[in-house]
């Protein structure tokens, strides 16, 4: 599932996943979507890129909901703020991992790749 309120953004990421041959089942443009989405279809999804800036719900209470939900979620952040005080919060709430936007593809296909493979 990815999560973001650029749609541009929507698009770079679906296309890499695609690419690395993994399907993108849902879209999320906000995180009151992206909780209601993920609590009615959490058993299809195996990762998540969560946006953190984003209308109604931002991504550090998403991230906190998902993980409510299924403590075993693989989330990752995607962030255009690489604050500590935005990343560790993050992390330390369960995220797996971040990438600081703008990013290089093949960063955020390394990150993606080691997430899914971890246990």
């Amino acid at each position: 599932m990815i999560v973001d309120d650029a749609r541009f953004m929507l698009m770079v990421i679906e296309k890499l996943l695609r690419k690395m041959g993994h399907d993108v089942v849902y879209r999320a443009v906000n995180g009151v979507d992206a909780v209601n989405i993920y609590a009615e279809h959490m058993h299809e999804i195996d990762l998540v890129t969560l946006d953190v800036v984003m209308p109604k719900m931002d991504g550090l209470q998403v991230l906190k909901r998902i993980l409510t939900l299924n403590p075993d979620a693989k989330v990752v952040m995607v962030t255009s703020i690489s604050s500590p005080h935005i990343v560790q919060p993050a992390l330390r709430a369960g995220a797996k991992d971040f990438v600081t936007k703008p990013f290089r593809l093949s960063q955020l296909a390394q990150v993606i790749n080691n997430v899914l493979d971890s246990p």
